[in-house]
């Protein structure tokens, strides 16, 4: 039998840094900004010939970003993968200034378009235009937050020395991070990924010693993490009032293509469920021996009898099977996955922690990064990222531009995915496997509807009190510890958080992705209202489903939603997604009386 790779190969985009395909195609990017902003210039000057000027736009930018993110995706996933890479990281950031040369000839065609005035009639007389009419139109609404042209060109630039630098160092200084920790009996110097995979472990004290160990590691890096995330987070406030947004949360949900009515809802329903997690949480300290509710270490214990462990190759097979159950083509779509090299797998050092996937429109593939170490929880997070390759998959056929959508759908199809295997290994399992899945299952839910509630907490006063100035170490600390008390409430023993969250996290040093939180609980809640929709409509459901991911790059949230009947501005969609992780809080609960 054939052993799976766990590492992926890049070949389908560049053999080598050094390869004659990678150093022609850097000097075609060259030379494409340089006719881009030259052909800019001579155009966007007067509204003659506006029609043809749009469709020929269009054409360059849906070209060239093909281009440019074939580069920056060979040299960023070269980078996930090796953060001591100084080449890859030379590249990116040689890609990344020349991007900015593009702000100049994008904020002139935003402006230009901004200034059309039959601009609805212009798209209505091109097949092309009404294809990215919601694009353009898009382009019109926000077009009256832009600064002036030699405001947005200085920005762009400064950016490469500000908030994208600051997320570099701390990209740095977590995948090099090396954790000191007694085990096997000896001291070792262990990368932080692999130490907080121990969180998982069956061994109690094993898991009680990697989170002691993990914390005391952040002391290394904490102020500059700290130094980090006040720099970014204080370049978006003061972006942000420039531009005349009311708030970061405000230009977050714009971006998001979803409304503070939505978020509401959602968010008014998160809460009323808060109280079922608490008391799954209390009865799994309960199952662990803990009286004053959960310690921090014991989040993620495995919980059962079974010995729910996998090798690489069982984790494909259980995925692939499972996926089988809703359709044959999301199915041979993982298997692909798995069989052509597209994900890296092995936990290694350098290797940054977490996974992700990096959709590659322009070959129509998509790479997965994971760290797997055979828990369920590893196959959960697989099936995870091969939803989100599944989404990509679906928008292989829309033009480049119409295939970027906003963060809360992105995590519909991902979760969606982990349902599937979830639900139908329950339905396989016996009475101690169903009670180790539903956990596992549970264990995730809670993540992403209390843990990332505690986050939107966090986050939303880091940026209140950013505005007054830089946060010490200590208070970022202190603003932590007080949203998991406030979220997990007695579901956590309050003298056993974790005060470092805020380190370990990517998604607070993004700048471009503020509240990079909130989307993970829509795409959970949503997906699990779909999945309720895929049981009631059977297999006519499919079609439509892969139809709905076809439009996400083209519709705002709430319209995409609309196409199957969906209405999320209301609280009782929320309420009946909850409804469904809550019956199960109450099934675990029940099945260990």
């Amino acid at each position: 039998m054939r052993i799976l790779e766990m590492r992926w190969s890049l070949d389908a985009l560049y053999q080598s840094f050094d390869s004659e395909e990678f150093q022609r195609d850097m000097k075609r990017c060259e030379n494409e900004i340089k006719e881009i902003i030259q052909w800019s210039g001579e155009n966007f000057t007067t509204y003659d010939h506006a029609l043809e000027k749009i469709e020929a736009y269009i054409k360059r930018q849906n070209h060239f970003f093909h281009l440019y993110t074939r580069l920056l995706s060979f040299g960023e996933l070269s980078l996930s993968v090796s953060a001591k890479d100084e080449r890859a990281l030379r590249i990116v950031e040689q890609l990344e200034a020349k991007e900015t040369e593009l702000a100049k000839p994008m904020v002139m065609f935003q402006k230009w378009i901004g200034g059309l005035e039959n601009l609805e009639e212009v798209i209505a007389s091109s097949g092309s235009l009404k294809e990215h009419a919601f694009y353009l139109m898009e382009i019109k609404k926000n077009g009256k937050y832009l600064l002036s042209e030699a405001e947005e060109i200085l920005i762009a630039k400064m950016k490469n020395t500000g908030s994208n630098a600051w997320s570099k160092l701390q990209e740095l200084l977590s995948s090099t991070l090396l954790v000191d920790i007694h085990v096997d009996g000896e001291d070792k110097k262990l990368p932080l990924p692999v130490v907080r995979n121990m969180a998982y472990a069956k061994d109690s004290d094993l898991r009680k010693k990697a989170y002691e160990a993990e914390l005391k590691s952040y002391e290394k890096v904490a102020e500059s993490s700290g130094a980090s995330l006040n720099g970014i987070k204080g370049e978006v406030i003061t972006l942000s009032k420039m531009r005349g947004y009311g708030s970061v949360l405000e230009k977050t949900l714009m971006d998001s293509r979803m409304d503070q009515e939505t978020l509401d809802a959602m968010l008014t329903a998160m809460v009323e469920s808060l109280p079922a997690f608490h008391r799954y949480y209390r009865k799994k300290a309960e199952l662990l021996g803990h009286e004053n509710g959960l310690p921090f270490y014991d989040m993620f214990a495995p919980m059962g009898d079974v010995k729910m462990e996998f090798t690489y190759e069982e984790a494909k097979d259980f995925i692939v099977k499972n996926f089988r159950s809703f359709s044959d083509v999301l199915a041979d779509y993982a298997d692909h996955a798995f069989e052509k090299g597209w994900i890296d797998a092995e936990p290694r050092e350098g290797k940054r922690g977490g996974a992700f996937c990096s959709n590659l429109h322009v070959i129509k593939e998509s790479r997965i990064l994971s760290n797997f170490t055979g828990t369920f929880n590893d196959v959960s997070t697989l099936a995870h990222e091969i939803g989100h390759g599944y989404h990509g998959h679906c928008l292989n056929e829309e033009s480049y531009l119409n295939s970027d959508y906003p963060m809360p759908i992105a995590e519909t199809a991902s979760i969606f995915c982990e349902t599937i295997i979830q639900k139908a290994a329950l339905k396989e399992a016996s009475a101690e496997e169903r009670f180790a899945i539903l956990e596992s299952s549970l264990m995730g839910a809670g993540q992403v509807i209390v843990d990332i509630y505690s986050r939107f907490l966090f986050e939303s006063e880091l940026f209140k009190r950013r505005e007054e100035g830089s946060l010490s170490v200590e208070e970022l600390k202190e603003i932590m510890v007080n949203a998991q008390k406030q979220a997990y409430g007695n579901g956590l023993d309050h003298n056993i958080l974790h005060p470092y969250m805020w380190v370990c996290k990517p998604h607070y040093y993004y700048a471009s992705a503020n509240f990079y939180n909130f989307p993970y609980a829509f795409g959970l809640l949503f997906a699990k209202g779909l999945y309720a929709e895929y049981l009631k409509r059977g297999t006519t459901f499919v079609q439509e489903y892969d139809q709905l991911l076809a439009i996400t790059g083209k519709r705002t949230i709430a319209d995409v939603a609309a196409t199957m009947g969906i209405d999320i501005r209301k609280i009782d969609f929320w309420r009946s997604s909850l409804k469904i992780i809550e019956e199960d809080i109450e099934t675990f609960i029940s099945l260990k009386k």
